[in-house]
C-alpha cells in the first residue's frame, strides 16, 4: 500500500543518499512547491504576499500580523553542543520568559497560541540546541507559546505518537492553547518565515530535509514537524497509540487527517528546509507491526488514540519547558477488536 512504499522510500533515501549528493544538487526539489495533490491552493498565493517594512507600526490591541519585518527569512542554523546552562546566558536578560518556556508579545496580541510538544528520551544533548533556535524564531513571528517535553522511561520500545497524545492532554490543563506544533527535537528550521502558526487545514511544516536531500520522500510524508489546531486534533482522536518502536505513526497521521476531511497544507518553495542534528547514540528500533496496522487506519481511528489513553505522569517545571516524564506500556491504551 501507500504507506508502506513510503516508509520503504524514506528508508532507502537514507541509505543512498551520499550517491545522491554526487549527482544532484543537495537544493533540488520535487517541484516548485512540493504541495501535494488537493492541498489547499489559497494558503499558496497567501505565502506569496509581501512581508512588512521596517517601519511599520501595529497596536498591542491588534492581532499581530503573520508577515512582520523581523521574519528576514533564512537562519543560521547552529548544531554546536551547547549546555543549559549556556542557554540559561543567552536568555538571561530576557524577562519576559515564564517559566515552562511561556512567552508571549506585548506589543500586538497574538494571532495563536501555540504549544509545542517534544517527544523525548536520551537526546538531553539536543534539547538545549533546539531552544536556542527555535525561542528567537517564535519571538520574531510574535507568537504566544511554550514548550513541554514529553519523555518516556521504562524499558519498551519509543513510542513516539502516544508521548504526543500525552503532551497534548497535560498541555490542555495549563492554557486555552488553540494550536499545537508536533516537533522532533532534532529539526532545526531554515527559515524563520516558515511561520509556526495554524490554519485551516493541518500543517507539515518540515516539508525539506537535508538528511532526504531536500526532497520529499513521498506525497503522504508527515514527519519531523506537523500542526494541528486543538480542533482538528480532537476531531482525528489525534495519534494512534499502538505504534511501539521507529516508523509508521505519521502516516497514521495522514490517513486520520484525510478520513477525518483535511488535507494537509505545506510551506511553500524553501520556506519549509530543516536540517537534521546528528546522532551520537544509537536509534530506536524499527516496529515490524506497522504495515499490517496502517492496513486498518480506518477502523482503528476512533477506538485508539486519545479517548482510550490511560497514564500517570512525573512533571518538572524548569524556565525553558515543562518536562513529563511517563513509562509507557501498551496496556496503558487498550483497543478492543475492530
Amino acid at each position: 500500500m501507500v504507506q508502506a512504499r513510503g516508509i520503504m522510500l524514506r528508508e532507502n533515501v537514507k541509505t543512498i543518499g551520499h550517491l545522491i549528493r554526487l549527482y544532484t544538487n543537495k537544493n533540488a526539489t520535487l517541484n516548485g512547491t512540493d504541495y501535494p495533490e488537493g492541498s489547499n491552493s489559497s494558503d499558496y498565493f497567501a505565502q506569496t504576499t509581501m512581508y512588512l517594512p521596517e517601519n511599520f507600526t501595529y497596536s498591542p490591541y491588534q492581532a499581530c500580523p503573520e508577515k512582520l519585518p523581523y521574519m528576514r527569512g533564512l537562519i543560521n542554523v547552529n548544531m554546536s553542543e551547547i549546555s543549559f546552562d549556556e542557554i540559561q546566558e543567552v536568555f538571561s536578560k530576557d524577562l519576559d520568559i515564564e517559566p515552562g518556556g511561556h512567552w508571549k508579545p506585548k506589543d500586538c496580541k497574538p494571532r495563536w497560541k501555540v504549544a509545542i510538544l517534544i517527544p523525548f528520551r536520551n537526546r538531553h544533548e539536543h534539547l538545549p540546541i533546539l531552544f536556542r533556535h527555535l525561542i528567537p524564531m517564535l519571538q520574531k513571528q510574535r507568537l504566544e507559546f511554550a514548550f513541554y517535553v514529553v519523555e518516556q522511561s521504562g524499558t519498551q520500545p519509543f513510542n513516539r505518537a502516544m508521548l504526543f497524545n500525552v503532551g497534548f492532554k497535560e498541555a490542555m490543563k495549563d492554557v486555552a492553547w488553540d494550536c499545537v506544533i508536533f516537533h522532533d527535537v532534532d529539526h532545526l528550521p531554515e527559515n524563520d518565515r516558515n511561520y509556526y502558526g495554524c490554519g485551516e487545514m493541518p500543517r507539515h511544516f518540515a516539508a525539506k530535509l537535508d538528511k532526504y536531500m531536500y526532497i520529499l520522500p513521498y506525497s503522504e510524508f508527515f514527519g519531523g514537524v506537523s500542526g494541528l489546531t486543538v480542533e482538528q486534533f480532537k476531531k482525528i482522536n489525534g495519534f494512534p497509540n499502538a505504534f511501539w518502536g521507529w516508523g509508521g505513526e505519521d502516516d497514521d497521521l495522514w490517513n486520520r487527517v484525510h478520513y477525518a476531511g483535511y488535507n494537509v497544507t505545506r510551506p511553500e518553495g524553501d520556506l519549509g528546509k530543516y536540517k537534521s542534528i546528528p546522532h551520537h547514540h544509537r536509534g530506536e528500533v524499527q516496529f515490524l507491526g506497522r504495515y499490517k496496522l496502517l492496513r486498518y487506519s480506518r477502523e482503528r481511528q476512533y477506538i485508539d488514540g486519545l479517548n482510550n489513553l490511560r497514564y500517570i505522569p512525573k512533571i518538572l517545571v524548569s524556565r525553558f519547558y515543562k518536562n513529563i516524564t511517563v513509562n509507557l506500556r501498551p496496556d496503558l491504551a487498550p483497543v478492543r477488536d475492530y
